[in-house]
């Protein structure tokens, strides 16, 4: 986050190699732990909104008379914001701090969870979904910023675990509950509406850091917004794995329970098949991230993922109602552990907790605005084939791109800063050379401020005449003093 590195008295991630999180945090800010149970507050709203539709959407279409595409649209609206709207948390959190910013987020998260009450006129139901999307959109894009921030370089891939089986728990249990909670509560615009609740309670867990942010906000004022990395090979290698990942999640979010539906499945059964397609999502999300903490290479768990996806979307293409368990439990895992690994290259390709920003806030406008059309277009290729199998042949060969992404994603590859592309074994390498207690983003600040050489131009450069006036006449020039020849070894009494 751009915030802590603009404090000239407190120890940052930029200016030394902490030991600890305390080393990293101001004095004013809440401990660790406290940090993290906000932080886990917060995750667990980011994906109720989204995963507690699918498995009401065949009541839904039905009451509202809605084509496949147009329920496909409810589950596109919220990804649609994530990606328009993560420049827009770029900048809300360089200008007023990120946790104020998360906080504003959740608010908004949670009205549009409420106006979802009265979801059976329209309106009141897709401004409710965008509302939310936005909330969601701001908050996701922050996030990793405040886990580069705030938590030790060598604790980055645990706290994004701890993030992501949050979140996940959350999509879990909205599945798994839609369904009873509109049978209990007597309409599916109750069970939509509620989890307003849960946004309270991350609201309250949350105020706390965004007032002790928002009191010392003259300490933490960062410097004015960076450009995006649209020049970054690397940002756009991030940003295309995003694509993949997220068309094939929330593709598969939207689509798997109403296609069990459609093969003659209770909705609640639908539901809970959804509930352990977010389970198993839980146990991957968790493990990957930290696995990343010993890992230099990530291609390898990445492929990893990409596989047990890719066998379960071959199973529900070729026999989806011999084992439908066992194929959802494979894409939860691949899907989970994807996503996590996402966010962990957000981290570990940026240089700085800002650049991270940037490069989260690149990743997710073009990542999310791809993917978001992709519930409406898989729910268009149902409309037009009347079935699923199209369905899943174009996810699986989504699935060759997202491998093709991966193998790029070289470790050596430059990371993402803010003057230019730079190697992390070059960060390494200058911090060694100016001393153990610089970091990368220190080396790059400093090696950014050497005065470059002219460019070539072709002509004869002009000779330095202070120089010359300096020394006085060459040799052999009228004036010139006699050369005094130094010996070779220095005589006893030398001055």
């Amino acid at each position: 986050m751009e915030d802590w590195p603009a404090m000239s008295s407190v120890p940052s991630p930029l200016r030394g190699r902490p030991t600890s999180s305390a080393q990293l945090n101001p004095p004013w800010l809440p401990p660790t732990w406290a940090l993290a149970a906000a932080l886990v507050a917060a995750a667990a709203n980011l994906r109720l909104a989204l995963a507690g539709f699918p498995p009401l959407a065949e009541q839904i279409v039905a009451d509202l008379h809605l084509s496949n595409a147009q329920a496909g649209a409810l589950t596109t609206l919220p990804v649609l914001c994530m990606g328009l709207f993560a420049p827009a948390a770029h900048w809300l959190g360089t200008r007023y701090g990120a946790a104020p910013a998360v906080l504003a987020a959740l608010a908004c998260l949670t009205l549009g969870s409420a106006l979802r009450l009265a979801g059976a006129h329209l309106v009141p139901l897709f401004a409710g979904t965008l509302l939310a999307g936005v909330g969601i959109a701001v908050a996701g894009t922050l996030l990793p910023r405040l886990v580069k921030a705030l938590f030790p370089p060598e604790r980055v891939g645990a706290v994004t675990g701890i993030y992501m089986v949050s979140m996940m728990a959350g999509a879990a249990g909205s599945s798994a509950a839609a369904v009873p909670l509109a049978q209990w509560l007597g309409s599916w615009e109750a069970s939509l509406a509620s989890w307003a609740l849960v946004g309270l309670v991350g609201l309250l867990a949350w105020a706390p850091l965004a007032r002790r942010v928002w009191v010392n906000r003259a300490e933490v004022a960062g410097a004015a917004a960076s450009g995006l990395p649209w020049r970054s090979a690397t940002a756009w290698l991030v940003a295309g794995y995003l694509v993949t990942q997220s068309w094939a999640f929330y593709s598969c979010l939207a689509w798997i329970a109403p296609s069990y539906v459609h093969l003659g499945w209770d909705s609640a059964d639908a539901g809970y098949l959804l509930a352990v397609f977010s389970a198993t999502q839980i146990v991957s999300g968790l493990l990957a991230p930290v696995l990343t903490d010993r890992v230099h290479d990530l291609r390898g768990p990445l492929l990893a993922a990409a596989g047990f996806a890719l066998l379960g979307l071959l199973g529900l293409l070729v026999a989806p109602a011999a084992a439908p368990w066992v194929w959802v439990s494979l894409i939860g895992i691949g899907q989970g552990a994807a996503f996590a690994l996402a966010l962990v290259l957000l981290v570990r390709y940026a240089a700085t907790p800002a650049d991270s920003g940037r490069l989260s806030a690149m990743g997710f406008l073009v990542g999310y605005s791809i993917a978001s059309f992709g519930p409406f277009t898989m729910g268009a290729v149902r409309d037009a084939t009347h079935g699923f199998h199209v369905v899943w042949l174009v996810l699986v060969l989504l699935m060759a791109l997202q491998v093709a992404f991966v193998l790029l994603l070289r470790p050596s590859r430059p990371r993402v800063t803010g003057d230019w592309p730079l190697s992390p074994l070059r960060h390494v390498t200058e911090a060694s050379h100016r001393g153990s207690s610089l970091s990368a983003g220190e080396a790059v600040r400093r090696s950014s401020s050497r005065p470059s050489s002219p460019p070539e131009t072709g002509r004869r450069a002009e000779p330095n005449l202070c120089r010359a006036t300096h020394r006085g006449p060459g040799p052999g020039q009228p004036g010139a003093r006699p050369r005094r020849r130094r010996p070779r070894h220095r005589p006893a009494g030398w001055p």
